[in-house]
């Protein structure tokens, strides 16, 4: 519960959200609770922050699925939107590998970079943003961006 204004910050800059960065970090919490109960974590706080940033994209991308979707005016738009964004088992099988390579890759940082890292990469927060919620600099931030987007690179042979 220490961390909880952080959490919710950290979701909020993910979703641009406060009320719905609240639910997260709840929901977070209740999972982060049931995933540990009977063994211990060393970095809890890592765990936890994962389990929120996840639960944040995810929210993310359900948000602009259902915009796309309430924007949409004729029946066969909506279904050519819902099809499309299903990917194929091929496709799913192809990134999942990537995706869980990028995931251990990113637990490697240290928490400051990491958090750094995901909020410009996955959040779209600017260098400012960053250095005002890890309370750094501004060259500080763009350092430990740099640093977390290099080490993934090296990880995965390349990253965007």
């Amino acid at each position: 519960m220490a961390q909880r204004s952080a959490l919710v910050n950290y979701a909020s800059s993910i979703i641009g959200n406060r009320v719905q960065a609240e639910d997260l970090v709840q929901e977070a919490w209740l999972r982060f609770d049931e995933a540990s109960k009977g063994r211990f974590l060393e970095d809890a706080t890592g765990y936890l922050y994962r389990i929120v940033r996840n639960l944040a994209l995810d929210s993310k991308r359900r948000d602009a699925q259902e915009s796309r979707v309430t924007r949409a005016a004729d029946y066969d738009v909506i279904a050519n939107i819902s099809a499309d964004e299903a990917p194929d088992p091929e496709t799913v099988a192809l990134y999942k590998d990537d995706y869980a390579r990028l995931m251990q890759a990113l637990g490697e940082l240290p928490e400051r970079t990491r958090i750094a890292c995901e909020m410009h990469r996955f959040g779209g927060a600017k260098l400012r943003e960053i250095a005002e919620y890890l309370d750094i600099s501004v060259p500080l931030a763009h350092k430990l961006v740099a640093d977390g987007i290099d080490h993934c690179r090296e990880r995965l042979g390349g990253w965007p």
